[in-house]
């Protein structure tokens, strides 16, 4: 479904063919939950705010601009949900390497390489949540910048700084824990 026919649907849901809402979840509901899923570290908050974050896009949707995408407009609402959420409970660490392709004749290899993403999970929930955002936004949703600048409804240049100062944080904080210190 491409941006033309989302927002005949979003007519057809606003008309009265609520029924068509289903398609719109169907197509989101993978991403809308992954994106929640890493910033939270918890499969149960991320299934409750994804189910949250499509009731008040329904809710909402009066709203939408059809000149606009729809998947940023609901990435937002997913996002602001979980600032919310954020603000409340401290983050889990992500535990999802079931991605990471490993060689499982060199079982040494293999585990080097789960520890490494391990590391890297518990250092990207380490980053204050505006670099965290940007960072899974870029590296695991593989959005555009320009898609971050709107979701985050902030500007071009400034979503570009927030990748590149997470990604410095980043490498200070593997460089730290290579060194053997904590901060």
């Amino acid at each position: 479904m491409n941006s033309k026919q989302e927002n005949e649907t979003i007519q057809s849901i606003l008309n009265g063919e609520r029924e068509k809402f289903a398609l719109l979840v169907d197509k989101y509901k993978g991403p809308v939950y992954n994106l929640v899923y890493r910033l939270t570290g918890s499969g149960h908050d991320a299934e409750d705010l994804a189910q949250e974050t499509f009731i008040r896009a329904y809710q909402s949707l009066n709203h939408f601009k059809p000149n606009k995408k729809f998947f940023p407009w609901l990435y937002t609402i997913a996002l602001n949900l979980t600032r919310n959420h954020l603000k409340k409970k401290k983050p889990l660490l992500v535990k999802d390497f079931d991605h990471l392709q490993t060689d499982t004749s060199n079982p040494e290899q293999a585990l080097s390489q789960l520890e490494q993403a391990e590391a890297l999970a518990h250092h990207i929930q380490r980053l204050p949540v505006s670099l965290r955002e940007a960072i899974i936004l870029r590296y695991y949703h593989y959005l555009h910048f320009g898609e971050i600048s709107q979701i985050l409804s902030i500007s071009l240049s400034a979503a570009k700084m927030r990748v590149y100062r997470g990604l410095e944080k980043l490498e200070m904080l593997i460089q730290r824990q290579a060194a053997g210190t904590k901060k």
